[in-house]
């Protein structure tokens, strides 16, 4: 089953697309990784979602990535005696640590580290930023603040403290046993939440134990300003837009986005860009065209993947959200417009042998009737390089390991097929005449250029290239041993 894009798809699962035969028709639609959200759900739950993927991955015969979303810290107002109040502009308001039901004056906030990091001035943000209060005196146990945008208050309602960094882990007692939970289950990504420092992907790391790639979300002010060190020591990004939207001005998003992605771009590490993309499909079986630009965007910026969150899991269409991504990214591709702007932003790296290999790999394909790259790798690093370079022909991921072929789903690009391990390179060039005319890349009588790393089977060793007729024979009379 070939994708005829090179962006990939995200689709969330939910009480919308648990069954075998849903999760089937949303991979046969267009999606390439399922998320699994561990904000809902039991693990009960989740372990059969993940158990009907790998079922539909074996009856399709197609690599399946499975992100795991963890939850992150919530952070949260306690409890209303009446259930809500309304605060008007002006008011004064106070949280506090005081586990009484709250009233019109007041409700208990149960974060100290919340207290011990606010300043005077400081804003915080209560459901999704619709009420807005500044704080003006702080102690250890309670914030007196002022309502600066009024509104409704109610029970347990989330808070964004946007203008402090938190002394606060990424991952909550509830994020560790999901963690573990997710990697003994056998994910292929761990999404971590509410990421402010490069620290926080550290200790994901070490727990994860090399057992699943870690992908940081990018939803707080904090994480937009260590970006850099956050994208270091992680394996993909994920743009947050919910909560970024939330703690930062809106209008500064799209920006923001656009520096994010061409950023992992360069560090050739796959890049999602999330929340709210097609988000009238979960009432509508038509999205608005504005919704539409959105998605276009992020494919026009060069986007490893675009992602559905409620639209797939709780929605009323999720095969029609699928299907019009879907859509909307071979519209965008075919358009000449996007091979200049992506030519455009292309980031040059000549750093290492492997830089130069795919660098002259893409150029060679492009500069002459070659159908195909086909990169052999036992990580996937090879397979990330190629699709920094954002070829225009398509790419061949070949790795004997399932698990790679599972990460690279969410690569830009990559065509994952699973071929026995190599000990030598004409063994590689065969697999990847095979693999690239029996999937409808090529046939007989073209090219394709194969990239490889000898010797085999050891990570980081990119460096040989051959261009290779698709006629095996050929081969075997170029190099009969």
């Amino acid at each position: 089953m070939r994708r005829h894009r090179k962006v990939k798809i995200v689709a969330t699962l939910g009480p919308s697309s648990s069954t075998y035969d849903m999760i089937c028709e949303l991979f046969v639609a267009g999606a390439d990784v399922f998320r699994l959200n561990m904000s809902h759900g039991t693990h009960d739950e989740l372990r059969e979602r993940h158990r009907i993927i790998r079922e539909v991955e074996r009856d399709l015969g197609r690599p399946i990535g499975i992100l795991a979303d963890l939850q992150g810290p919530k952070l949260r107002v306690g409890a209303f005696a009446a259930g809500a109040h309304d605060l008007e502009d002006g008011d004064k308001f106070r949280l506090d640590l005081d586990q009484a039901p709250g009233d019109s004056t007041r409700v208990q906030l149960p974060h100290p580290e919340i207290f011990a990091a606010l300043v005077p001035g400081a804003m915080l943000l209560v459901n999704d930023g619709k009420l807005r209060l500044r704080v003006d005196d702080c102690s250890a146990d309670h914030a007196d603040c002022t309502v600066v945008v009024g509104g409704t208050i109610s029970n347990r309602k989330g808070v964004n403290v946007p203008d402090v960094v938190l002394p606060l882990a990424a991952l909550s007692e509830k994020d560790r046993n999901d963690l573990e939970f997710a990697c003994e289950l056998g994910v292929d990504w761990l999404a971590l939440s509410f990421v402010q420092r490069p620290e926080d992907v550290i200790e994901a790391r070490a727990l994860a134990k090399g057992r699943a790639a870690i992908l940081s979300k990018i939803e707080k002010p904090a994480a937009v300003k260590a970006y850099d060190e956050i994208l270091k020591v992680s394996d993909g990004i994920m743009v947050a837009r919910g909560d970024l939207g939330v703690e930062l001005p809106v209008y500064s998003v799209p920006p923001i986005q656009k520096r994010l992605v061409r950023s992992a771009r360069a560090a050739a590490k796959p890049v999602i860009v999330a929340t709210q993309m097609l988000e009238s499909m979960i009432e509508n079986p038509m999205p608005t065209r504005a919704e539409v630009s959105d998605v276009a965007t992020a494919i026009y910026e060069g986007a490893d993947a675009v992602m559905l969150s409620a639209e797939s899991a709780a929605g009323k269409f999720p095969v029609e959200a699928v299907t019009t991504m879907d859509n909307v990214a071979r519209s965008v591709e075919s358009d000449p417009t996007y091979r200049s702007i992506i030519d455009a932003s292309r980031v040059a790296k000549r750093a290492t042998v492997a830089d130069g290999i795919v660098a002259a790999a893409r150029e060679i394909a492009e500069s002459t009737d070659i159908k195909a790259i086909c990169c052999f790798s036992q990580s996937g690093t090879t397979v990330s390089l190629v699709a920094r370079e954002r070829p225009h022909i398509p790419v061949i991921a070949l790795t004997p390991l399932v698990e790679t072929a599972r990460r690279m789903a969410l690569t830009w690009g990559a065509h994952c097929v699973i071929v026995p391990e190599q000990e030598r390179f004409k063994g590689a060039v065969l697999s990847a005449i095979r693999a690239a005319r029996s999937d409808g890349f090529a046939s007989e009588t073209d090219h394709i250029v194969v990239v490889a790393g000898v010797p085999f089977n050891v990570q980081g060793t990119t460096n040989i290239l051959r261009v290779a007729p698709c006629d095996e024979r050929l081969i075997s009379k170029v190099d009969p041993g």
